[in-house]
């Protein structure tokens, strides 16, 4: 289709484009008025600015299902690093944790629960909230009322409605009276009468506050889940997401798939290979099958990549923080520690040092896992090969592991970073990652932007996507990037009810990429410290997104921010705009 001869807000030039539904790319222009795409195809009208994306790709703008800015959203416009990695929706509140609902005495404990559980350091969350309000309508009108560059999505999470209804009893994992679920339920439906988007929760072990207490959702009953779930379904609002640890795989299974039959709203859930449960996952994805033939939207959030820790001297984490020798420098500037590290006295005590482990603790396997661990490089292999790990190397050169990377950490002045595939990679290859991407339940997600701030960036997972699965994978077969783009843009808006966006055609929301495909560039992961009261975070740059636009302003070129704060609270399910002209395409 084409416009008529007019001047247009921008119009994209000669890019092939990705729609967004999965469709073969065809060569062609785009033109945008105002916050709405309104030509795809040949557009003869001129654009009051005009990009030019010969020999560049064009797809929507990606939504990210799986963030958790919800602090991190009442300062910061950008939200990087997801913006880096042409993320324009970013929907925060999952695995049950977040700061609203919140009575004033409970701020402190919930800072350390979203502290403990996704490593973001709580003296920047104390410094950048303000808490000016206790319901989550009131933080919801906060969040609107923040300048944004991005549009984002809020989830009520569990973990604070419970402990606002139950106090103390919360955090002490008391089952929930039928009053209080009841209460849950009202709390739950007045959110999402505001706009969240849906309810969230955790039942994994994995997840504690920063005093080592396990997250208050962890035991909730079939009671209180299935009443919350019935509220949600009287709503007739809602998505569902949650996180859990599935011991008892069928069992649990059960009970939350009762969630989705008694509600009869969408759930997603995250799903992970654990080197210590390395068959559960198989399970819950056959069990995900089996409700979806049963007519039941239950799907799989899973990873492009393993979940990689990274590990170094500027990180949080590092083979020696255990060992007592390395604890006496540990914190010290970077050129002291350096400077230790390189002595050959302390060197010696500290390699020959064998360091007591606290039993049962996962620390002692992120230590000593030396099969695991790689050399991360200025750019990142997320899927090295086993004769590339510091076991192999070291076995290869009469070495102990420890030495090796005890070597490389030094390298880049102290601040190269180690790769720990923690999740996702025990037959020490991306294997299990393919069956998980191309599940026909699954969908794109656990990005934990926003997260992790001190060990792990995984914001950029769409960028992973694009690369690594769609252009230079050579350790297994690569996936078409017309159906990639689906997943990061289409499909994952339809799995949040944003289905006013994730296709480029004209009517629909104005959210685009233009990328250099040829060129995307993805460089390691590096610490700053610019988060409130100088705290610490990885971030991760590329080079290739020419421009990110949101709501038909250029928001972001090259990753890095123009000043334009076009971006939204959205609240709710969007409807799908009228008359917008969709092409068919295979799902």
């Amino acid at each position: 289709m084409s416009s008529t001869q007019r001047q247009h807000d921008i119009v994209i030039r000669g890019g092939t484009v990705y729609d967004g539904t999965g469709a073969a790319p065809i060569e062609a222009d785009v033109a945008i008025d105002g916050g709405t795409i309104v030509a795809v195809g040949k557009v003869a009208g001129s654009g009051a600015e005009e990009i030019d994306a010969k020999g560049q790709i064009v797809t929507p703008g990606f939504v990210d299902v799986h963030t958790h800015y919800d602090g991190q959203v009442t300062w910061d416009p950008y939200l990087q690093p997801s913006t880096f990695h042409g993320v324009t929706t970013a929907v925060m509140g999952n695995c049950g944790v977040g700061f609203a609902p919140c009575k004033p005495e409970q701020r402190e404990w919930l800072l350390g629960l979203m502290e403990g559980v996704e490593d973001i350091p709580g003296t920047a969350l104390a410094e950048g909230i303000k808490w000016n309000w206790e319901s989550f309508a009131q933080y919801m009108d906060t969040v609107e009322a923040s300048p944004l560059a991005l549009d984002v999505g809020l989830q009520i999470p569990h973990a604070a409605v419970r402990a606002y209804v139950m106090g103390d009893r919360a955090p002490a994992l008391e089952p929930a009276t039928e009053a209080e679920t009841a209460e849950m339920g009202r709390l739950v439906v007045e959110a999402l009468e505001a706009g969240a988007l849906g309810f969230s929760t955790s039942r994994t072990v994995k997840h504690k506050d920063v005093k080592g207490g396990l997250t208050p959702t962890l035991k909730a009953e079939a009671m209180e889940l299935h009443g919350i779930a019935r509220a949600m379904g009287k709503a007739g609002k809602g998505v569902l997401q949650l996180i859990a640890d599935f011991k008892q795989t069928d069992e649990e299974f059960a009970m939350l798939r009762g969630m989705v039959e008694i509600s009869g709203r969408p759930m997603s859930i995250t799903i992970e290979q654990d080197d210590r449960w390395p068959t559960v996952w198989k399970r819950v994805l056959d069990n995900i099958a089996a409700a979806n033939a049963d007519g039941l939207p239950i799907r799989g959030q899973v990873p492009p990549r393993a979940t990689g820790l990274l590990l170094g001297l500027t990180a949080s984490l590092n083979p020696f923080i255990m060992h007592q020798t390395f604890r006496q420098i540990w914190g010290a500037p970077l050129e002291s520690q350096m400077k230790a590290l390189r002595d050959p006295e302390f060197r010696a005590k500290l390699l020959a040092e064998e360091p007591d482990y606290p039993a049962g603790e996962i620390i002692e396997m992120i230590c000593t896992a030396y099969h695991k661990m790689f050399a991360l490089g200025e750019n990142p292999n997320y899927e090295p090969a086993p004769e590339e790990s510091a076991k192999a190397i070291a076995e290869r050169t009469g070495r102990h592991p420890r030495e090796v990377v005890l070597d490389w950490m030094l390298e880049r002045g102290g601040k190269a970073l180690l790769y720990f595939p923690l999740m996702n990679y025990t037959c020490g290859s991306l294997a299990d990652v393919e069956t998980m991407l191309t599940h026909p339940n699954t969908a794109f997600g656990l990005s934990d932007g926003g997260a992790h701030c001190g060990i792990i960036c995984d914001a950029s997972f769409p960028t992973t996507l694009l690369t690594h699965w769609g252009r230079d994978r050579t350790r297994g077969k690569k996936l078409p990037l017309e159906w990639l783009i689906h997943g990061l843009t289409g499909r994952n808006a339809a799995l949040v009810g944003m289905n006013d966006r994730g296709i480029l055609a004209p009517g629909m929301k104005a959210d685009v990429n233009v990328i250099d495909f040829d060129h995307l560039t993805l460089y390691s992961p590096h610490i700053v410290n610019d988060l409130p009261a100088g705290g610490k975070r990885l971030i991760q740059k590329t080079d290739g997104y020419t421009a990110s636009i949101v709501s038909g302003a250029v928001s972001f070129r090259n990753g890095e921010p123009t000043g334009a704060l076009k971006g939204k609270l959205v609240r709710g399910a969007q409807v799908r705009p009228e008359g917008a002209q969709i092409p068919s395409a295979a799902d």
